[in-house]
């Protein structure tokens, strides 16, 4: 069953360049949408709207969060219109 779900990636500085929203997106099946991000040379964040298989999308946020970046929920759209 498809289900959609609003996370924060907050990802070290190690992981910026990494292509990990790609890979998360190929890999494991699931629709990323960028909603809201705020990225420099040594931190960054990503608001994505994840959809999928509810298995899918919780095996990529398993491979997420076992590459270091840390995975928050998100409460409410966080962009407005």
């Amino acid at each position: 069953m498809k289900t959609r779900r609003q996370v924060m990636f907050t990802f070290p500085e190690q992981l910026i360049k990494e292509p990990i929203i790609y890979n998360l997106g190929l890999d494991f099946k699931v629709v990323t949408n960028i909603r809201r991000a705020d990225v420099s040379a040594n931190k960054g964040w990503v608001v994505l709207e994840l959809e999928g298989e509810e298995d899918d999308i919780e095996r990529g946020i398993k491979w997420v969060t076992g590459k270091g970046v840390r995975v928050d929920p998100v409460i409410g759209d966080v962009v407005e219109g």
